[in-house]
C-alpha cells in the first residue's frame, strides 16, 4: 500500500497489465503498455494476416505488447521484439511464446542479419512525447517509467524519423511500417516518410489523440 500511496503505478505493483485479454508481465522501470496501443496491435495483426507465414517485428518494444498480440492471433507468424533496455527485454521474453526473437537493438541497429529484407510488418510505439511536455504526463509515469521510453526530442519525432530511415533495408518487398504517435504529429511524420520514398498515411484513433502512421514500401523496394 505504501508504494501505491507513493505514486508507483498499479501495474508495477501487481506485476502485470491486461492488454486486449493478454496478461503481460511488467515491472518497475519498464514502460507500461497503454490501452490505446490496442489500435496499433489490431492494425499489425490485420497487416500480418495478409501473409501465410508473416515475419513481424515490434521495434521499441518495451514489454512487447504488439508482438504478443500478433503471436496470440497468428500462431504461424515469426515474431520478434527489439529494445535497447535489458529490463524491458526480460519482460518481453516472458510475454512472447518460445521461439520468438528478442533482440537488444537501438531502433533497428543490432538486429540479426537473417531478418534483413524479410520483415512484412514493423510495428512500433516509439517514445514520442516532446521533451518540453514531460511535465504534462501523470506524475506516476514521470517518476516510475524511464524517460528514454517516453521522450522523443523537441517535436517528439526523433525516434519516428530514425525508424523511417532505418526500416527500408529490413522490409520485405511490399512491407509495412505501423507507428503509434500523437494525432498532432501525424502530418509531419507522414511527410517525412514520403520524402523517404514510402506511400504514407495516418488515421486518428477513437480517443482523438492517438494516430497510427501507416507506411507502405513499393513491391520493388522503398526507393
Amino acid at each position: 500500500m505504501s508504494r501505491r500511496v507513493a505514486g508507483e503505478p498499479l501495474e508495477h505493483l501487481v506485476g502485470w497489465v491486461d492488454f486486449g485479454g493478454l496478461r503481460l508481465s511488467v515491472g518497475p522501470g519498464v514502460f507500461v503498455p497503454r490501452q490505446r496501443s490496442r489500435l496499433l496491435a489490431r492494425a499489425a495483426v490485420r497487416a500480418a494476416a495478409a501473409h501465410e507465414h508473416p515475419v513481424v517485428l515490434e521495434a521499441y518494444a518495451g514489454a512487447a505488447p504488439i508482438a504478443a498480440a500478433v503471436a496470440a492471433a497468428l500462431p504461424a507468424a515469426e515474431v520478434h521484439a527489439a529494445d535497447i533496455d535489458p529490463g524491458a527485454l526480460r519482460r518481453a521474453g516472458e510475454n512472447l511464446p518460445p521461439g520468438a526473437g528478442v533482440h537488444a537493438s537501438a531502433c533497428l541497429v543490432g538486429l540479426p542479419d537473417g531478418l534483413r529484407g524479410r520483415i512484412v510488418v514493423i510495428a512500433a510505439v516509439p517514445p514520442y512525447v516532446p521533451d518540453d511536455e514531460l511535465g504534462l504526463l501523470p506524475s506516476d509515469r514521470r517518476a516510475h517509467e524511464p524517460a528514454i521510453a517516453l521522450l522523443g526530442g523537441a517535436d517528439g519525432l526523433d525516434h519516428v524519423r530514425e525508424l523511417i530511415d532505418a526500416a527500408a533495408e529490413w522490409l520485405a518487398p511490399g512491407g509495412r511500417v505501423l507507428v503509434e504517435l500523437s494525432r498532432r504529429q501525424g502530418r509531419a511524420a507522414a511527410a517525412a516518410a514520403r520524402r523517404a520514398g514510402y506511400r504514407a498515411s495516418y488515421r486518428t484513433g477513437p480517443d482523438r489523440q492517438t494516430a497510427i502512421l501507416d507506411l507502405r514500401a513499393r513491391a520493388d523496394g522503398v526507393s
